[in-house]
């Protein structure tokens, strides 16, 4: 398991429903990343912000986002996280790729549709996990709603590391705020919650407050401010074993399969 894994979250502005203005704006960030990193996270449909316009936004999966999405990871060799409203076999999605750097990737579809906003009726839901196996880290990488079902996101495959990329508005980001450190302590693993920031077309405004947290809940980085905003974030694996065979909380959950 590599020791270190520098995770560049980046906290955006998203251009309503323009793919091509949100793709060039997340371009010239990661052109200022100046360090080596290891992994890029985006926010939620990060290419035209919290839509129900499927029927005109949604690509394929050989679309422009998902290859900006591989020629990001080949040209910084680092992994790139987020979601995308997606087409396939005449149904809708909110997908999330996990890009590798060397362009093969990894999906999930969003498990929780956001029934107050209708996503439900424009979205299928996903019905699997996915757990990526990157530079010897195990990651859960899930999509905003899925926040709020914590047995979704239950740690039953000793994953180091949980991610949240999200539309998550102003008016509850309090719930934002404390459940991200909740998931880092009853999963004894990091977390790391990426949201957007700015109005959306619906004039639902969003404050960020992307935010990173340790296997015991204690806050590495967090935003708490409203603009664009991106930041490095060195996850240390010494850390997690170190603090995991101390206290061994794990060991002592419960077991249950889901059904």
């Amino acid at each position: 398991m590599q020791e270190i894994l520098q995770t560049a979250i980046i906290q955006a502005d998203l251009t309503w429903e323009d793919p091509e203005k949100n793709r060039a704006n997340f371009s010239e960030k990661i052109a200022e990343i100046r360090d080596e990193v290891d992994l890029i996270v985006l926010p939620e449909m990060f290419s035209t912000g919290f839509s129900m316009n499927a029927e005109a936004l949604a690509e394929g999966m050989d679309g422009p986002s998902l290859k900006w999405m591989q020629h990001t990871a080949q040209t910084t060799n680092a992994a790139v996280t987020g979601s995308l409203i997606i087409k396939e076999n005449g149904n809708f999605y909110n997908r999330l790729f996990f890009v590798f750097p060397d362009g093969t990737y990894k999906t999930y579809d969003k498990r929780h549709t956001f029934t107050l906003a209708k996503e439900d009726l424009t979205y299928t839901a996903g019905r699997e996990r996915l757990i990526v196996e990157y530079k010897g880290w195990k990651i859960c990488p899930l999509i905003c709603y899925d926040l709020r079902f914590p047995v979704w996101a239950r740690n039953t495959s000793d994953y180091d590391l949980l991610i949240y990329v999200a539309n998550w508005p102003e008016t509850r980001i309090h719930a934002w705020d404390i459940l991200l450190q909740a998931r880092a302590i009853e999963n004894m693993s990091y977390c790391v919650g990426v949201n957007r920031t700015g109005n959306d077309g619906n004039d639902y405004k969003y404050n960020g407050h992307s935010a990173v947290y340790d296997s015991l809940g204690k806050g590495i980085f967090s935003t708490e401010g409203q603009g664009e905003f991106m930041e490095i974030v060195a996850l240390e694996s010494s850390h997690l074993k170190e603090t995991r065979d101390k206290l061994k909380f794990l060991q002592d959950r419960d077991r249950f399969n889901l059904v």
